[in-house]
């Protein structure tokens, strides 16, 4: 069966659909065979991506793409029921790869729910600020201390539950630093000492993602990542070509040789 890796987060513009790119590069740079499923249904930006790859004659190795659609049943448990056999049937349909990435949208969806339950990896980025800690866990005003989960992490939780009823393994939940500021701000060390403390709580391995940097972005057009980039390397190309190699490494994904 396929190494599922899930980007899930219930907040927008963290970063999920950039990041997921540049693993699916990485991993086909490493010779694996990839699935793509993009739950984010409404922008589904994570398949734009991979449309415009795919039209870019330059661009090299391309994943296998399901698409879903929702259900149009008045019914919620007829909705979730179809819902869950079309997800089923993508994952089926792409179960005999290495690796399926699936990207999840910037809210809470019954496919989101799905997803998270057959997540072998679920990587969580996470902009650098305390409105997106929010969305982990609550943290007291004063204090700064972490009063408890929040309602992404209890999604989590249950997840790990169903999973453990299903008697497969626990799921390895990253959670990504993302846009991290140079700065050494008050703001950062807060966000960071929070996210240290959550970590031991709930179990999340804690990870740096990508820093602000105009090259994650600026390809999307191509269909192509900073990994496709051969020539014309700035130092910030190459700085952000290491913090993907760094991400990959501490993701600890099967058999992955990392060869860029």
């Amino acid at each position: 069966m396929a190494h599922i890796i899930v980007l899930g987060n219930e907040k927008g513009g963290s970063g999920k659909s950039t990041t997921a790119m540049h693993i699916l590069v990485a991993l086909l740079n490493s010779g694996k065979t990839v699935g793509a499923l993009d739950l984010d249904l409404r922008q589904s930006t994570f398949h734009r991506y991979i449309e415009n790859r795919t039209a870019n004659p330059d661009a090299v190795g391309l994943p296998l793409v399901q698409r879903l659609s929702l259900s149009a049943h008045d019914s919620k448990r007829l909705a979730a029921s179809e819902e869950e056999e079309n997800f089923t049937t993508a994952l089926a349909a792409l179960s005999a790869l290495d690796f399926i990435i699936i990207d999840c949208p910037g809210a809470h969806t019954h496919y989101a729910q799905l997803a998270h339950a057959v997540a072998d990896t679920l990587i969580t980025p996470l902009n650098d600020s305390l409105i997106d800690f929010d969305l982990l866990a609550r943290m007291d005003s004063v204090t700064g201390r972490v009063k408890g989960p929040s309602i992404y992490a209890e999604m989590v939780w249950k997840a790990r539950q169903a999973r453990a009823v299903a008697g497969k393994d626990p799921i390895d939940w990253v959670v990504l630093r993302n846009r991290m500021s140079v700065l050494n701000a008050r703001n950062k060390h807060k966000v960071g000492e929070a996210l240290v403390d959550l970590s031991k709580r709930i179990g999340f391995r804690l990870v740096p993602g990508f820093s602000e940097r105009v090259i994650f972005r600026e390809l999307f057009l191509n269909g192509l990542t900073l990994l496709d980039q051969a020539e014309d390397m700035t130092l910030s190309h190459v700085a952000a070509r290491q913090e993907v190699r760094d991400l990959l490494r501490a993701l600890n994904l099967p058999e992955v040789e990392i060869l860029f």
